[in-house]
């Protein structure tokens, strides 16, 4: 079995070095996780796991000896896990039929997918939305409509082998386009497309919905996407369509609570319409789907936390219709090396998953469109970072893809499923 004992050591005892003068403020947990998964051999998922959290430490300012040293912890559990992914579960709520299907999903030695069916959980009402606990076995459901103040949600605890063990159903104050948890997994955000709401809810110790805590609504629609910067301290609220904006907002950690920045609007360019958004590992770098302009917006985050625009990158390749196309989901692979992003063809046959590399400065260069079933709407990795997972919303598919050093996209196996699954979840 291929080890990382030894440089994976000597990148440890400099960064224990560095924590034990106070240079890094690692916490006494992650300390002894990072220590376990670099002296035992066949850990690499934790080790993967211990350098993510690193990552979202990592500041520009630390050394580049300190910074490469914890990219290179993370590249290494990375790569180990492409040898050995373990086995892993893929969960969408289907609005059609009232459930939560639950796909195992098992790497083969050839690179390629297995996927089955292995549950499917029934509710009581048409879930849409879906989010993962990073560290308890839970899912988190919502509908996408729903009266205000009586929207009906779940959040679902799994068994060992990831089927339901219990379903504990919760009552939103709306239905949501997006939910999230934050940083420290203290808080439930959701995202409000029809109405521009945004909400916030405590979260118990056992990882269960509370109270609404926090809400807002700035006067606009078409509210997209809801997630917390790596460093737990900045939200930013995407508006798409006739309504493009990008609201920005100090996130207290400790409260939940949200206040407008110094600039409320960081005034995306007329027409990109930005969707969802991503956050590069390792730089101050944000990345966005743009939904009417198709292509990518890539934002520098200030210290700050304010947000100015660097860069739009268009698609290249088959020129786009100019109307009935729109992107989708966006999102990034753990080593910072690779972007992909949903183009859906409403009114057209162009549906396409868009593919960029990310440049050391944290742009970004269209590499191709790779074909998907109609309607690629959510898109996912699994939990090794080798796999890209998306749901053909029209087509009742879910696709997965294998992601190659090159950052090309390997169509690996298909499973159909109801149609109008757009959310999906990998744990």
């Amino acid at each position: 079995m291929i080890t990382s004992r030894i440089p994976a050591e000597e990148c440890w005892t400099l960064l224990c070095r560095l924590s034990k003068r106070e240079i890094l403020p690692f916490e006494a947990t992650l300390t002894h996780e990072l220590s376990m998964s670099v002296t035992q051999t066949g850990s690499a998922v934790m080790l993967r796991k211990c350098a993510e959290k690193l990552c979202c430490l990592m500041k520009p300012t630390f050394p580049a000896l300190v910074r490469h040293s914890i990219c290179f912890l993370f590249s290494i559990g990375s790569f180990l896990e492409v040898a050995a992914e373990d086995p892993f579960q893929v969960y969408a709520p289907s609005r059609s039929t009232n459930q939560v299907w639950v796909i195992e999903a098992k790497p083969t030695a050839d690179g390629t997918l297995t996927l089955a069916v292995k549950e499917k959980i029934g509710l009581d009402f048409s879930p849409a939305t879906i989010t993962s606990h990073p560290e308890k076995p839970i899912v988190y459901v919502t509908t996408n409509r729903g009266k205000e103040g009586s929207a009906p949600g779940a959040a679902i605890s799994l068994k060992s082998d990831g089927t339901k063990e219990n379903v504990i159903p919760f009552e939103g104050a709306h239905g949501y386009s997006y939910l999230s948890l934050d940083r420290r997994s203290r808080f439930l955000l959701g995202c409000n497309y029809g109405d521009g709401f945004v909400d916030i809810y405590s979260l118990d110790e056992n990882g269960r919905v509370g109270d609404l805590i926090s809400t807002l609504n700035e006067g606009r629609k078409n509210a997209h996407c809801v997630l917390p910067s790596p460093d737990n301290r900045s939200i930013y609220i995407p508006y798409v369509k006739d309504t493009n904006a990008l609201y920005q907002y100090h996130f207290d950690p400790e409260t939940g609570a949200l206040s407008p920045m110094e600039t409320l609007n960081a005034e995306p360019p007329e027409g990109t319409g930005p969707r969802h958004l991503a956050y590069h590992p390792t730089l101050p770098v944000l990345y966005f789907s743009n939904e009417q302009h198709l292509g990518v917006s890539v934002y520098d985050r200030a210290e700050s936390g304010l947000l100015t625009i660097r860069q739009v990158c268009d698609l290249t390749g088959p020129k786009a219709p100019e109307e009935g196309v729109s992107s989708s989901d966006i999102l990034i692979t753990p080593d910072g090396r690779f972007l992909f992003a949903g183009i859906r063809g409403h009114k057209h046959e162009f549906d396409f998953i868009s593919r960029y590399e990310v440049l050391e400065n944290g742009e970004v260069k269209h590499l191709g469109l790779t074909p998907a079933d109609k309607i690629p709407w959510g898109l996912a990795l699994s939990p090794g970072g080798n796999y890209l997972l998306a749901t053909g919303f029209q087509n009742g598919s879910l696709m997965a893809y294998r992601i190659s050093e090159e950052g090309d996209l390997k169509r690996v196996a298909t499973l159909k499923w109801d149609n109008q699954i757009s959310d999906l979840v990998t744990r």
